[in-house]
């Protein structure tokens, strides 16, 4: 879902992408499973709304991009996901073609980096881009 509202504030104040994923980043943990689980989609959907709001985003108009209808479409269809799910297609399926399937996935001069872990620590993240970048 995170990634959801990014594409949300993404296509509605571009420049404020960048500011809403540090502000996703921070709060982070506010989106994990056991704090979610409770919560229907569209009440998540609504706490990123708000999240987008405290880096300038409008607020409904990123939870109208991310709610999901509680009625079929016009043709009857009932699995319709909301306004940024085709572009979410979309990066899933450029991922593929590149082979990237999970995030992180770093790429070093044209090669997937296998040995690098969600779990990296910050100190993790400095030794691999000293060793490798500086």
């Amino acid at each position: 879902m995170g990634l959801q509202s990014a594409l949300a504030v993404l296509q509605l104040s571009p420049d404020k992408f960048w500011a809403f994923s540090d502000a996703l980043f921070k709060d982070q943990k506010a989106y994990f499973d056991v704090n979610v689980v409770n919560e229907t989609r569209n009440q998540t959907y609504r706490r990123l709304a708000k999240l987008a709001a405290t880096v300038g985003v409008d607020e409904t108009a990123v939870y109208t991009h991310l709610a999901i209808p509680d009625t079929a479409a016009d043709d009857g269809s009932l699995n319709i996901g909301n306004k940024v799910t085709t572009d979410l297609k979309v990066l899933v399926k450029t991922a593929r073609l590149v082979g990237v399937h999970v995030s992180p996935t770093v790429i070093f001069d044209g090669v997937v980096a296998n040995d690098i872990s969600s779990g990296w620590t910050q100190e993790q993240w400095q030794e691999w881009l000293t060793k490798n970048i500086v």
